[in-house]
Protein backbone atom coordinates (compact mmCIF):
# COMPACT_ATOMS: atom_id res chain seq x y z
CA UNK A 1 0.00 0.00 0.00
CA UNK A 2 1.50 3.41 -0.94
CA UNK A 3 1.85 5.42 1.69
CA UNK A 4 -0.01 9.03 1.44
CA UNK A 5 1.18 12.59 2.27
CA UNK A 6 -0.53 14.77 4.60
CA UNK A 7 -2.19 17.90 4.63
CA UNK A 8 -0.47 20.52 6.88
CA UNK A 9 -2.99 22.74 8.47
CA UNK A 10 -3.02 26.47 7.53
CA UNK A 11 -0.89 29.78 8.45
CA UNK A 12 -2.92 32.45 6.79
CA UNK A 13 -6.46 32.17 7.92
CA UNK A 14 -6.54 36.01 6.24
CA UNK A 15 -6.12 34.17 2.69
CA UNK A 16 -8.32 31.50 3.58
CA UNK A 17 -10.51 30.24 0.54
CA UNK A 18 -7.70 30.97 -1.85
CA UNK A 19 -5.26 29.09 1.16
CA UNK A 20 -7.56 25.76 1.17
CA UNK A 21 -7.52 25.68 -2.55
CA UNK A 22 -3.93 25.73 -2.60
CA UNK A 23 -3.47 23.05 -0.01
CA UNK A 24 -5.43 20.75 -1.66
CA UNK A 25 -3.40 21.39 -5.32
CA UNK A 26 -0.20 20.85 -3.01
CA UNK A 27 -2.17 17.46 -1.94
CA UNK A 28 -2.97 16.52 -5.29
CA UNK A 29 0.80 17.47 -6.65
CA UNK A 30 2.41 15.85 -4.13
CA UNK A 31 0.50 12.23 -4.06
CA UNK A 32 0.92 12.27 -7.80
CA UNK A 33 -2.90 11.78 -8.44
CA UNK A 34 -4.30 11.63 -11.37
CA UNK A 35 -7.49 12.45 -13.38
CA UNK A 36 -10.17 9.59 -11.98
CA UNK A 37 -8.36 9.62 -8.46
CA UNK A 38 -10.45 10.43 -5.12
CA UNK A 39 -9.84 12.75 -2.76
CA UNK A 40 -10.08 11.88 1.03
CA UNK A 41 -13.78 12.85 2.45
CA UNK A 42 -14.47 16.35 2.98
CA UNK A 43 -14.52 16.09 6.90
CA UNK A 44 -11.01 14.03 6.66
CA UNK A 45 -9.82 17.09 4.30
CA UNK A 46 -10.95 19.65 6.97
CA UNK A 47 -9.45 18.01 9.91
CA UNK A 48 -6.14 17.81 8.66
CA UNK A 49 -6.22 21.33 7.31
CA UNK A 50 -8.08 22.80 10.84
CA UNK A 51 -10.95 24.50 8.99
CA UNK A 52 -14.47 23.88 8.86
CA UNK A 53 -16.14 21.58 6.26
CA UNK A 54 -18.00 24.37 4.92
CA UNK A 55 -14.64 25.96 3.82
CA UNK A 56 -13.36 23.40 2.21
CA UNK A 57 -16.48 22.41 0.14
CA UNK A 58 -16.21 26.01 -1.24
CA UNK A 59 -12.60 25.36 -2.01
CA UNK A 60 -13.90 22.48 -4.01
CA UNK A 61 -16.53 24.44 -5.74
CA UNK A 62 -14.12 26.57 -7.48
CA UNK A 63 -11.38 24.11 -8.17
CA UNK A 64 -14.23 22.87 -10.20
CA UNK A 65 -15.48 25.62 -11.72
CA UNK A 66 -11.42 25.76 -13.22
CA UNK A 67 -11.63 22.16 -14.07
CA UNK A 68 -9.36 20.67 -11.60
CA UNK A 69 -11.54 18.50 -9.37
CA UNK A 70 -15.19 17.17 -10.04
CA UNK A 71 -17.71 16.02 -7.26
CA UNK A 72 -20.07 13.04 -8.33
CA UNK A 73 -22.73 12.81 -6.50
CA UNK A 74 -23.08 10.26 -3.69
CA UNK A 75 -20.15 8.60 -4.64
CA UNK A 76 -17.36 11.77 -3.64
CA UNK A 77 -14.75 13.99 -5.23
CA UNK A 78 -12.47 13.12 -7.75
CA UNK A 79 -9.21 14.84 -9.26
CA UNK A 80 -10.54 15.51 -12.95
CA UNK A 81 -8.55 14.56 -16.10
CA UNK A 82 -7.17 17.43 -18.16
CA UNK A 83 -9.63 19.20 -20.67
CA UNK A 84 -9.39 22.43 -22.81
CA UNK A 85 -12.91 22.89 -21.70
CA UNK A 86 -12.56 25.64 -18.72
CA UNK A 87 -9.91 27.33 -20.39
CA UNK A 88 -12.23 27.45 -23.59
CA UNK A 89 -15.43 28.91 -21.33
CA UNK A 90 -13.36 31.54 -19.97
CA UNK A 91 -11.32 32.32 -23.22
CA UNK A 92 -14.55 33.16 -25.08
CA UNK A 93 -16.01 34.84 -22.68
CA UNK A 94 -13.24 37.16 -22.07
CA UNK A 95 -12.86 37.54 -25.99
CA UNK A 96 -16.51 38.39 -26.26
CA UNK A 97 -17.71 41.74 -28.14
CA UNK A 98 -13.99 42.25 -28.97
CA UNK A 99 -13.14 41.40 -32.80
CA UNK A 100 -9.78 43.55 -32.13
CA UNK A 101 -8.74 40.75 -29.42
CA UNK A 102 -10.68 37.66 -31.29
CA UNK A 103 -8.31 38.64 -34.53
CA UNK A 104 -4.97 38.22 -31.93
CA UNK A 105 -6.37 34.62 -31.45
CA UNK A 106 -6.90 34.39 -35.20
CA UNK A 107 -2.90 35.94 -35.68
CA UNK A 108 -1.65 32.97 -33.22
CA UNK A 109 -3.76 30.17 -34.94
CA UNK A 110 -1.92 30.97 -38.15
CA UNK A 111 1.37 31.09 -36.82
CA UNK A 112 0.38 27.72 -35.29
CA UNK A 113 -0.97 25.83 -38.74
CA UNK A 114 1.37 27.51 -41.21
CA UNK A 115 4.38 26.70 -39.43
CA UNK A 116 3.48 22.75 -38.92
CA UNK A 117 1.66 22.33 -42.08
CA UNK A 118 5.00 21.11 -43.60
CA UNK A 119 4.77 17.61 -41.58
CA UNK A 120 1.36 17.17 -42.64
CA UNK A 121 2.21 17.60 -46.54
CA UNK A 122 4.74 15.18 -45.03
CA UNK A 123 2.75 12.37 -43.29
CA UNK A 124 -0.81 12.90 -44.67
CA UNK A 125 -2.17 9.79 -46.60
CA UNK A 126 -4.74 9.20 -48.82
CA UNK A 127 -7.66 8.19 -46.49
CA UNK A 128 -7.16 11.86 -45.36
CA UNK A 129 -7.21 13.67 -48.54
CA UNK A 130 -10.16 12.20 -49.30
CA UNK A 131 -12.18 13.33 -46.47
CA UNK A 132 -10.31 16.38 -46.85
CA UNK A 133 -12.09 16.37 -50.29
CA UNK A 134 -15.13 15.77 -49.44
CA UNK A 135 -15.39 18.22 -46.92
CA UNK A 136 -14.62 20.66 -49.08
CA UNK A 137 -17.51 19.48 -51.19
CA UNK A 138 -20.08 20.00 -48.66
CA UNK A 139 -18.21 23.88 -48.36
CA UNK A 140 -18.77 24.42 -51.97
CA UNK A 141 -22.45 23.29 -51.79
CA UNK A 142 -23.33 25.13 -49.08
CA UNK A 143 -21.02 28.55 -50.06
CA UNK A 144 -23.11 28.39 -53.32
CA UNK A 145 -26.37 28.50 -51.25
CA UNK A 146 -24.79 31.61 -49.10
CA UNK A 147 -25.16 29.31 -45.66
CA UNK A 148 -22.86 28.33 -43.15
CA UNK A 149 -20.04 25.92 -43.27
CA UNK A 150 -18.85 26.37 -39.57
CA UNK A 151 -18.80 22.44 -38.55
CA UNK A 152 -17.19 21.90 -41.97
CA UNK A 153 -14.70 24.25 -40.99
CA UNK A 154 -13.50 22.81 -37.98
CA UNK A 155 -13.72 19.44 -39.67
CA UNK A 156 -11.43 20.50 -42.15
CA UNK A 157 -8.80 22.09 -39.68
CA UNK A 158 -8.52 19.12 -37.21
CA UNK A 159 -8.38 16.79 -40.31
CA UNK A 160 -5.58 18.49 -41.78
CA UNK A 161 -3.49 17.65 -38.53
CA UNK A 162 -5.00 14.46 -37.67
CA UNK A 163 -2.02 12.47 -39.57
CA UNK A 164 0.59 14.50 -37.13
CA UNK A 165 -1.02 11.89 -34.24
CA UNK A 166 -0.30 14.95 -32.25
CA UNK A 167 -3.42 14.95 -29.45
CA UNK A 168 -2.30 18.63 -27.82
CA UNK A 169 -2.33 19.68 -30.98
CA UNK A 170 -5.40 18.81 -32.06
CA UNK A 171 -7.16 19.85 -28.73
CA UNK A 172 -5.37 23.42 -29.28
CA UNK A 173 -6.49 23.76 -32.82
CA UNK A 174 -10.21 22.87 -31.67
CA UNK A 175 -9.55 25.27 -28.26
CA UNK A 176 -8.72 27.77 -30.83
CA UNK A 177 -11.53 27.71 -32.97
CA UNK A 178 -14.69 26.90 -30.48
CA UNK A 179 -13.34 30.00 -28.72
CA UNK A 180 -12.94 31.96 -32.34
CA UNK A 181 -16.37 31.09 -33.10
CA UNK A 182 -17.89 31.59 -29.39
CA UNK A 183 -16.37 34.89 -29.15
CA UNK A 184 -16.94 36.52 -32.97
CA UNK A 185 -20.14 35.27 -33.78
CA UNK A 186 -18.16 34.40 -36.68
CA UNK A 187 -21.18 32.86 -38.06
CA UNK A 188 -23.46 36.10 -38.00
CA UNK A 189 -20.69 38.17 -39.25
CA UNK A 190 -20.38 39.26 -42.88
CA UNK A 191 -18.82 37.57 -45.42
CA UNK A 192 -19.20 39.07 -49.13
CA UNK A 193 -17.66 36.21 -50.61
CA UNK A 194 -18.18 32.55 -49.21
CA UNK A 195 -16.93 31.05 -52.08
CA UNK A 196 -13.64 32.76 -52.09
CA UNK A 197 -13.32 30.89 -48.66
CA UNK A 198 -14.09 27.86 -49.55
CA UNK A 199 -11.69 28.44 -52.58
CA UNK A 200 -9.26 28.54 -49.83
CA UNK A 201 -9.95 25.63 -48.66
CA UNK A 202 -10.03 23.70 -51.69
CA UNK A 203 -6.30 24.92 -52.95
CA UNK A 204 -4.93 24.20 -49.32
CA UNK A 205 -5.64 20.60 -49.75
CA UNK A 206 -4.79 20.76 -53.31
CA UNK A 207 -1.24 22.21 -52.12
CA UNK A 208 -1.25 19.35 -49.75
CA UNK A 209 -1.88 16.58 -52.30
CA UNK A 210 0.76 17.83 -54.39
CA UNK A 211 3.40 17.83 -51.82
CA UNK A 212 4.22 21.09 -52.45
CA UNK A 213 5.06 22.55 -49.07
CA UNK A 214 5.59 26.41 -49.69
CA UNK A 215 2.21 26.21 -51.57
CA UNK A 216 0.26 25.01 -48.27
CA UNK A 217 2.40 27.61 -46.37
CA UNK A 218 1.20 30.24 -48.96
CA UNK A 219 -2.79 29.01 -49.31
CA UNK A 220 -3.13 28.82 -45.64
CA UNK A 221 -1.86 32.15 -44.76
CA UNK A 222 -4.02 33.63 -47.77
CA UNK A 223 -6.62 31.72 -45.70
CA UNK A 224 -6.24 33.38 -42.16
CA UNK A 225 -5.32 36.78 -43.91
CA UNK A 226 -9.23 36.44 -45.52
CA UNK A 227 -10.63 35.78 -42.32
CA UNK A 228 -8.79 38.56 -40.25
CA UNK A 229 -9.93 40.77 -43.20
CA UNK A 230 -13.49 39.49 -42.44
CA UNK A 231 -13.21 40.44 -38.41
CA UNK A 232 -11.52 44.04 -39.60
CA UNK A 233 -14.35 45.05 -42.18
CA UNK A 234 -17.13 44.33 -39.61
CA UNK A 235 -14.98 45.79 -36.61
CA UNK A 236 -15.26 49.25 -39.23
CA UNK A 237 -18.70 48.72 -39.47
CA UNK A 238 -19.39 48.23 -35.71
CA UNK A 239 -17.57 51.48 -35.11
Amino acid sequence: MIETKSLQPLTKPQTLHASVQESLKAYIDENRLRGGDPLPPESFLAQQLAVSRNSVREAIKALESVGILETRRGIGVFVRPFSFDPLLEHLAYGLRGSLREVGELVEIRRVLEVALIEKTVEMIGEDDLAELRAVTDRMRVLAEHHESFADEDKAFHLLLFRCQGNQMLSKLIDVFWLAFYKASDFVNLDNPNPLATWKDHHDIVEAVAARDVEAARARLDHHYHGILGVIAKNGETVR
